[in-house]
């Protein structure tokens, strides 16, 4: 099952194990469970502190639990954890044993005091690179208070639980059987749902925090290059953010970051905030910024206020609030968002094997989407707004190449239909006859561009009509000491190696007003 280069890698990692862990499996004749004993087998015979056992008798078989021997932890895979979830996986067995986990200490005092008992169940599928910080977020809570439990569940293997549930994106979260969450989720808004002191007890803590010569308003690139750019400076420097990392979270593979050849999303997020840490910044994590409150004076603070409450200064503010995928904003399309309507093909497609989809955008994004759907799924309608693709042509001529596509160029779509419980068609416009058309579907993704996340924004600095931040040539904003860097700029070209060089001008152009700027009394 493992190879001899991962089960090396895996020995290695095992040696870290302080106390003897158990693998216990619920099988049936199934042949994934001949697939689950072969690779438990192989990882009991790494190290002399994991057994395993094949006597479970839990309901969803092919299972497993992970536990530290004599205990009763609620970590469970109803799966076969490879592919993105083989870190998760590692995580469970290392944590289980002892191995203390990379979180900070408050975090692990919130996770152990919570009251109450939590059964969580996460359907994910193995391709989805978003999956896995849930299942890490939640494996870890269960490992560390045994009162919460945790199952990840591998939809392709659990097709009528996913049917029956109506499950059409993932990562979906359940607890205590109703639904709690979909998509991506950090372990800090998880706490924040299930604790629901922990707001008012944040606000208190960050209220409480000293000034910031630098206060950065964003964790993607752009912010996270601001961040180090500004602490090397030896100056005091935050950073305030909803999720570290930003947009780069939810893309799959990064082959154009200079210097890098090639690598994975959440791979350089990580990457990015380590590289912060590694200077002292200060990283407020999981907390929305709701308004930009203006200096009084020349030389005063400039107030960030938070959605919890708690009011941030900075001598100077940098603004690094990225973008999001923008919405068709046509009927059904809230209404069915995670229900057949999705945004990331890497993670859903597999949820609509042998069904048939469309993409809507006819960019690069739209049609690298719609080559990876059409070997998954069975068939793939292109809907473009333009009369035609705008996608580079090495990718239009792959696109072509494939006999399960079909190309609407000149279509504007009206409506995405569904049964009022899941997607189940689509209708679009034929821009030149205005003929109307229905195609049947079990899912949309959308694949349309950006939209910058300013809304907070408007009328406090100068945006442009398209809701970017007007920034000059040394990202300076309307503001005096507040400037702005990446995609939620009016600067062209929305790259990661470009967010992050304006991240760095930003910081560099902060730190000279501070310096020319006498602090007001």
């Amino acid at each position: 099952m493992l190879d001899s280069a991962i089960q090396g890698q895996l020995k290695s990692y095992l040696e870290r194990l302080q106390q003897p862990i158990e693998l216990v499996a619920s099988l049936d004749d199934r042949p994934a469970s001949a697939e689950m004993r072969e690779l438990l087998t192989e990882i009991a015979a790494l190290n002399d502190k994991v057994s395993a056992r094949f006597d479970g008798n839990d309901a969803r078989r092919p299972s497993f639990q992970i536990s530290r021997a004599g205990a009763d932890m609620g970590v469970r895979f109803a799966a076969i954890p490879m592919g993105h979830e083989f870190t998760s996986l590692v995580l469970a067995l290392l944590q289980a044993g002892g191995h203390p986990p990379k979180v900070e200490a408050d975090a692990i005092e919130q996770i152990a005091s919570l009251d109450g008992d939590f059964v969580f169940e996460t359907y994910m599928s193995l391709t989805c690179h978003n999956c896995p910080d849930v299942v890490q977020a939640l494996n870890l809570m269960a490992v560390i208070n045994p009162r919460v439990r945790h199952v990840a569940i591998d939809g392709g293997l659990f097709q009528a639980e996913v049917d029956e549930r109506q499950i059409m994106a993932v990562p979906t979260v359940y607890l205590n059987g109703q639904p709690f969450g979909s998509g991506r989720m950090e372990l800090a808004e998880i706490l924040a749902k299930v604790d629901t002191g922990s707001a008012a007890r944040d606000a208190a803590k960050l209220g409480a925090k000293e000034d910031f010569d630098v206060l950065i308003v964003g964790g993607g690139p752009a912010g996270a290059a601001a961040a180090v750019y500004a602490a090397r400076k030896g100056i005091r420097t935050g950073v305030v953010a909803e999720r570290f990392g930003g947009q780069t979270l939810d893309t799959l593979g990064i082959e154009n970051y200079i210097s890098v050849l090639e690598t994975q999303g959440p791979k350089f997020a990580a990457a990015l905030e380590a590289h912060a840490r590694a200077y002292g910044v200060d990283i407020m994590n999981g907390q929305r910024v709701t308004a930009l409150l203006p200096a009084a004076e020349p030389g005063g603070k400039i107030e960030v206020r938070l959605e919890n409450g708690a009011l941030l200064r900075g001598r100077t503010v940098i603004l690094s609030t990225g973008a999001r995928w923008r919405n068709v904003n046509v009927p059904g399309e809230a209404e069915y968002r995670n229900k057949g309507v999705a945004y990331c093909p890497h993670c859903d497609g597999p949820l609509f094997k042998g069904r048939d989809v469309a993409v809507i955008g006819g960019g690069n994004s739209g049609i690298e989407a719609a080559i990876d759907l059409a070997g998954v799924v069975r068939h793939v309608t292109v809907i473009e707004f333009l009369d035609q693709l705008k996608a580079d042509a090495v990718l239009v001529n792959k696109l072509k190449s494939l006999p399960n596509v079909t190309v609407h160029t000149g279509a504007q779509t009206t409506e995405i239909t569904g049964d009022g419980q899941k997607v189940n068609g689509l209708r679009y416009k034929n821009r030149a006859s205005g003929q109307e058309h229905t195609v049947a579907l079990a899912g949309v993704f959308v694949q349309i561009g950006l939209v910058p996340n300013t809304e907070w924004l408007k009328g406090t600095v100068e945006l442009s009509k398209y809701g970017e931040i007007i920034v000059d040539a040394r990202g300076a904003t309307s503001l005096p000491g507040v400037f702005a860097a990446g995609d939620a700029t009016t600067v062209p070209y929305k790259q990661i190696v470009i967010a992050a060089g304006d991240g760095a001008k930003a910081a560099l152009s902060a730190f000279d007003h501070l310096i020319r700027t006498p602090q007001a009394a």
